[in-house]
């Protein structure tokens, strides 16, 4: 097993952030010991690139003009990145040089693996539900994993990258520009034969959704909707079938549509947002030509 700071040595932590300033100081803290760290902003507004300097001096930024998305901001840093491994953390995941340097001792112990997670906890320390097989192929069944376990998809907020692993698949489709990016990017390393490894023992901290504030929640909201819907026929198209994707949407534009009025009816802003950008992302979807 390698030291803790010789397995630092080979690990860029890659972190995408937008409007995600007030993740900083945690992130500071936790990735003090790291020595190789970018983050790529997507066109923050609430001056996150400034402030990265101040908790995460060793840090090369990308400021990126615009939002690209979580893909394509992602892939811009692993394209500047020279170490061996990356960790890609969202802002609203935490995890210390301990748990970095004992993913990169579990990858050590699997060479072939492609990517090593760790269990993803919330903050009261429950463990969430981070990996599973394909859904292309299995239902998921059976106990959690108590031991190191081969699987199909984990959650794209904190994995390491054995670079050399994507030779030949690539890093994400930026097509997705937010969410299924994971789904694809596994599902994509699972038919290549690429291992896709969880290090239960590991854990890190995910505050989920608490990687963006901005001055309109609601907006947010709306965008998840939207860009969730648009992600999941994207995938569907991409994985299943054109026709399949096409049968999805009027069968969701159908559902959402009878929904609305029953959210509004009972007004929660936050669902009702999120439930219009979903009905929105439906709409505005179109299958690219065979």
């Amino acid at each position: 097993m390698a030291t803790e700071q010789a397995a630092l040595d080979g690990v860029t932590v890659v972190v995408v952030t937008y409007n995600s300033a007030h993740c900083l100081p945690a992130l500071g803290q936790a990735l003090k010991d790291c020595p190789h760290v970018v983050v790529a902003d997507n066109g923050s507004h609430d001056g996150t690139p400034d402030r990265v300097a101040q908790h995460l001096p060793q840090a090369r930024v990308l400021a990126l003009p615009t939002n690209l998305g979580f893909g394509a901001a992602n892939n811009r840093a692993l394209a500047v990145t020279q170490t061996p491994f990356a960790l890609l953390l969202n802002p609203d995941c935490e995890i210390g040089p301990a748990g970095i340097a004992a993913l990169v001792d579990v990858a050590q112990q699997v060479p072939e693996a492609a990517i090593v997670a760790p269990q993803l906890t919330n903050e009261a320390g429950r463990p969430e539900l981070n990996y599973r097989w394909p859904s292309l192929y299995w239902k998921p069944q059976g106990p959690v994993a108590e031991g190191l376990a081969c699987v199909g998809f984990v959650c794209g907020a904190c994995m390491l990258f054995r670079r050399s692993a994507f030779d030949g698949v690539g890093y994400f489709d930026e097509d997705f520009f937010l969410y299924y990016e994971d789904d694809d990017l596994c599902l994509r390393l699972f038919q290549a034969r690429r291992p896709l490894v969880l290090a239960p023992g590991v854990q890190a901290v995910h505050r989920s959704r608490g990687s963006v504030r901005g001055k309109s929640p609601w907006r947010s909201e709306y965008l998840r909707g939207y860009h969730h819907a648009q992600s999941k026929l994207i995938f569907s198209a991409k994985h299943h079938s054109r026709q399949r994707a096409v049968g999805q949407r009027a069968k969701l534009l159908f559902t959402t549509t009878l929904a609305l009025p029953l959210r509004a009816l009972f007004f929660s802003p936050r669902l009702l947002a999120r439930m219009a950008g979903r009905w929105r992302g439906l709409l505005d979807w179109r299958p690219r030509a065979s």
